[in-house]
């Protein structure tokens, strides 16, 4: 990959998007951005307008013509656009079948018009649904839990498809609970750590779903940027047409993670309390425990996560702590 590559990020203006955008803008790359700012804010990269390497694209992957047009001169998509949150889902199940499978699709066509050198797209871990084996690992999979997880499992098999009929260069990541910067902590589908931090650096309170034995295997930001990095980059042609799990490849309890959380956040003079410390009823869809294996993506690709969830929790919990101790 030559270094004034021009790569299109979609979903760009969100939480892991906006994070792509900035290491590849910082690796002298020429990034556009195409979102409809629906769950991505503007505030996530309002730094970049007006630099010579971004170019934002207001748009809709639901509208094959943005597609096309967004996708037109690039060498490279990173396709991060998707409705996430296995509850949103649930309440609304055609809305993220729209966005994550329709959506989808066009971005596949239109790259495969476009002859695009390789398409890096946004799997994900509730792909794993029912399957009881741990820990993960990318050829063993169960039935889907929730309508996102078919969209996600309907987004590889489009992908897979594509590589075998088209030649489209393909490769899908699966995120496991990826956390950090910029993410968001605001509405009834914001994920459990910015969340839970916000939350508790405001004096709040928070309610941990079941009883917090639920295992998630956590991964911090920078790992997922290495990740898209190592796939545009890799001469392994190998890896092309493969799923990849991109996680920390350990586990951690919800109780174990409030646990960090409140030893981070007292070293910043913020003292948690047990009753800002509460427990609810399941959540209905959640896949009980999850831990990825990362042996695939080592092997073929040379991922070694930078950050542990321990050192990621640290940072991330800084992050917070500047952005909304006000």
């Amino acid at each position: 990959m030559k270094e004034n590559s021009r790569i299109l990020v979609t979903g760009g203006a969100g939480f892991i998007g906006s994070n792509l955008c900035e290491a590849l803008m910082n690796l002298g790359h020429i990034v556009t951005c195409l979102d409809n700012f629906s769950t991505g804010r503007k505030k996530n990269i309002e730094t970049f307008v007006g630099h010579d390497n971004f170019h934002l694209i207001e748009g809709d992957i639901r509208d094959l013509n943005t597609c096309k047009s967004a996708v037109e001169n690039q060498d490279f998509v990173l396709h991060q656009a998707a409705l996430g949150s296995v509850p949103r889902s649930i309440d609304n199940p055609v809305n993220t079948n729209s966005v994550n499978i329709d959506g989808f699709l066009n971005m596949l066509v239109a790259s495969k018009e476009a002859n695009i050198q390789r398409f890096i797209y946004a799997a994900s871990s509730s792909t794993y649904g029912d399957s009881s084996a741990l820990p993960k690992v990318e050829e063993v999979i169960g039935n889907p839990l929730s309508p996102y997880a078919v969209t996600k499992l309907v987004n590889e098999q489009y992908a897979r498809v594509f590589h075998q009929l088209y030649g489209l260069n393909v490769v899908g990541l699966r995120y496991f609970n990826v956390f950090g910067r910029r993410q968001d902590p605001e509405g009834a589908y914001a994920a459990v750590i910015p969340k839970f931090a916000r939350t508790l650096i405001t004096g709040g309170t928070v309610q941990i779903n079941g009883d917090g034995t639920n295992t998630r295997d956590f991964t911090y930001i920078e790992n997922v940027i290495q990740a898209n990095l190592l796939c545009l980059s890799t001469p392994n042609v190998e890896v092309i047409g493969e799923v990849f799990n991109v996680a920390g490849g350990e586990r951690t309890s919800l109780v174990e993670m409030v646990k960090m959380m409140r030893e981070h956040l007292g070293t910043l003079n913020i003292e948690i309390s047990d009753s800002q410390i509460q427990y609810g009823p399941q959540r209905v869809g959640d896949i009980p425990h999850s831990w990825a294996s990362i042996e695939k993506a080592k092997k073929m690709m040379g991922y070694e996560p930078q950050f542990n969830f321990y050192n990621g929790l640290k940072a991330a919990v800084q992050w917070y702590h500047d952005e909304y101790k006000r």
